[in-house]
């Protein structure tokens, strides 16, 4: 394929750009440029691979695998230390799913096929989780605001105890999906084809991000000395962006083509993703790396998510969304980013 032509030479080029000490700003946005095309082709990788399994495997795969690239980079992140950016981009993640993708692709999908309509009990389940997942995180981050401590035994135990009640969350949300009634019968699998190309173009683009990934971190403290912005505006707006885009592109362009309820499903399932896997993977991950990432965030992160949790209920609860429903999503979102750039460092 000619265009893995293109990505190879923009990750080389990342690779000489930090060895030869060039701007970290260039740095950050040639390894960012070269993400997202890799997130792209690990999730076309991750698509057909599933194809060719058992359906049921091939949906826990495609689940685990939707937010590698953001995995990878949070990952590295806290092996670097930076666990205030790795919250902000969990926040700014789910924002920006809830409010962007969502707000855009009713946007775009109202304005082409007017009134959009999608399956508002499977929105609402969705909802009703992103609800309890506000509450998780609540708890820990009030628990600190009372007691006046950021880091004790208790808020490091009660971080792992609500991180592995998640996970039980997520793989019981998955169960009842797979569990409900179908109307239609699954497609017929590609069994007869090879699964060999999607492992290694698998594998291959897991290790590209992997590589950027570090570039992209380690570029970020002097990126923010340099440019004078702050590591939470940088992890709540830029990190998110580089990890989804692939993913939001797709979500937007499904609704604008009508099919509105795969675009809902893909904004609230990456959401809860994020929530309910990647956000326990970092509690656990950390660990091993030294650190104690607990699930105490700021109290505008949580009025933030707490925001953006309601407003998308509201609107997706009817089981019907209009042009008018996107605009407002995507007001939310601009006046919470105003709020964050302003933030003092």
């Amino acid at each position: 394929m000619k265009y893995l032509y293109g990505v190879t030479f923009i990750v080389l080029l990342a690779i000489v750009a930090y060895f030869l000490k060039w701007p970290p700003w260039l740095v950050f946005a040639l390894s960012g440029l070269g993400i997202i095309p890799l997130a792209y082709l690990m999730g076309k990788a991750t698509e057909e691979l599933a194809e060719r399994v058992n359906p049921y495997i091939g949906g826990l795969l495609s689940a685990a695998l939707g937010n590698a690239a953001e995995l990878i980079i949070g990952v590295f992140a806290i092996k670097e230390g930076l666990l205030d950016m790795v919250k902000a981009s969990i926040t700014g993640s789910i924002l920006g799913n809830l409010l962007v993708i969502m707000g855009l692709s009713f946007l775009l999908g109202g304005l082409s096929h007017g009134v959009l309509r999608f399956d508002r009990v499977g929105a609402g389940m969705r909802a009703s989780m992103l609800a309890i997942i506000l509450i998780a995180v609540g708890i820990p981050s009030f628990f600190s605001y009372a007691t006046k401590q950021s880091h004790s035994p208790p808020i490091d135990y009660l971080s792992y105890s609500v991180a592995t009640i998640m996970v039980l969350l997520y793989i019981l949300l998955g169960l009842f999906f797979l569990s409900a009634p179908k109307g239609h019968k699954p497609p017929p699998l590609k069994e007869q084809s090879s699964a060999t190309g999607p492992i290694i173009m698998l594998a291959s683009t897991v290790a590209g991000v992997a590589i950027l990934s570090e570039l992209l971190v380690k570029s970020t403290e002097p990126l923010i000395e340099s440019l004078g912005i702050t590591e939470f505006f940088l992890g709540i707006f830029i990190i998110p962006l580089v990890g989804n885009v692939a993913e939001h592109f797709g979500a937007v362009v499904v609704a604008w083509k009508g099919k509105s309820e795969l675009s809902v499903t893909i904004s609230l399932e990456s959401s809860l993703q994020i929530a309910l896997l990647i956000v326990p993977s970092f509690v656990f991950v950390s660990l091993g790396l030294g650190y104690h990432f607990t699930l105490v965030f700021t109290t505008l992160e949580l009025i933030s998510l707490g925001a953006a949790v309601l407003i998308a209920s509201l609107i997706s609860l009817d089981g019907e969304a209009n042009w008018l429903e996107g605009v407002q999503l995507l007001a939310v979102y601009i006046i919470l980013g105003l709020a964050f750039f302003f933030f003092p460092a």
